[in-house]
């Protein structure tokens, strides 16, 4: 039952991400056409940040899609990882795209090409009531997974582009300055430089398989040794799979009585248990060796 509710859960997540991807694939195509119609920097700037946010909501779509297939004997976490590898190829194309914006933003400071003002306010007022829209249809499940919160925050950037567009377009109007445009596509690409490097410094963790965020594994080291007949821990790694799917490994050195004694079970439980709900990351994938003291001298040197 709970399987089932999951998995209307995973396919309602993806439905509204699919909604999203349509309005924010539509206002992409109109900032285009408007920023060739009206000469703005700061539209074209919103429409290459949209165009990023068209592939990480294709993204979140897939990923959302990706995590309802089941593992299999060769994927044995399905294609969990798959958003990570897209999330790497997104966050160099931000970075891309920032940097092209913020030289482009300074040359148009020094010398402001002419900005048709009133199509600029068509324009933009298009894109925000575009994001309001996405944003109305990803709100009420935001909560529902990291994949979903992302790509809500996706779409509150643009919003922020949009409003960007508008401020430049109203400046424009009534004051005639034209280097409002570019001060907004700078603006804007100072939005997305920041958020770029967090996603790569994120992704490349991942794939580095360090220690998921927010998870001590000294802390987790000393709970765990501070069970009863747990001697010592060593080989202990962290990693994080995919969004939401920490693991953990350890090898647990305890009294040679709990193998003769029947508790070895029951010390197994609790040790999963520990790590999958006394720290703020909850590893519910966790894998221990049970070992005497005595198994040390087989093993390879090297324990951490």
């Amino acid at each position: 039952m709970a399987h089932d509710h999951a998995h209307a859960q995973g396919v309602e997540q993806r439905r509204r991400l699919a909604v999203a991807l349509g309005i924010t694939a539509v206002i992409l195509i109109a900032e285009v056409v408007g920023a060739v119609i009206t000469g703005s920097l700061a539209l074209l700037v919103d429409a290459a940040h949209m165009l990023t946010d068209v592939a990480g909501l294709t993204m979140a779509v897939l990923a959302a899609g990706l995590a309802l297939r089941p593992a299999t004997s060769r994927r044995t976490w399905g294609l969990r990882r798959a958003e990570v590898l897209s999330a790497l190829a997104q966050a160099a194309v931000l970075v891309g795209v920032g940097i092209v914006v913020l030289v482009e933003g300074v040359r148009r400071l020094i010398v402001p090409p002419e900005i048709l003002p009133g199509e600029l306010v068509v324009f933009g007022a298009i894109g925000l009531a575009g994001n309001v829209a996405s944003l109305l249809v990803l709100r009420g499940h935001r909560s529902g997974s990291l994949n979903l919160r992302a790509a809500f925050l996706e779409v509150v950037n643009d919003a922020l582009g949009s409003v960007g567009v508008l401020v430049a377009a109203a400046v424009i109007a009534t004051t005639g300055w034209q280097r409002a445009d570019a001060v907004a596509a700078l603006v804007i690409g100072a939005l997305i430089v920041p958020r770029a490097l967090l996603i790569l410094k994120e992704t490349v963790s991942v794939l580095l398989e360090s220690v998921p965020p927010g998870l001590d594994l000294d802390a987790v080291r000393d709970h765990l040794l501070g069970l009863d007949h747990v001697r010592e821990v060593h080989d202990l790694h962290a990693s994080l799979i995919a969004t939401g799917l920490p693991v953990i490994t350890a090898h647990v050195v305890i009294d040679d009585e709990c193998f003769t004694d029947g508790h070895a079970p029951e010390l197994l439980d609790r040790l999963q248990e520990c790590v999958a709900t006394h720290f703020d990351v909850a590893v519910e994938h966790s894998t221990f060796q049970l070992e005497p003291a005595r198994h040390t001298e087989h093993e390879a040197t090297g324990h951490d």
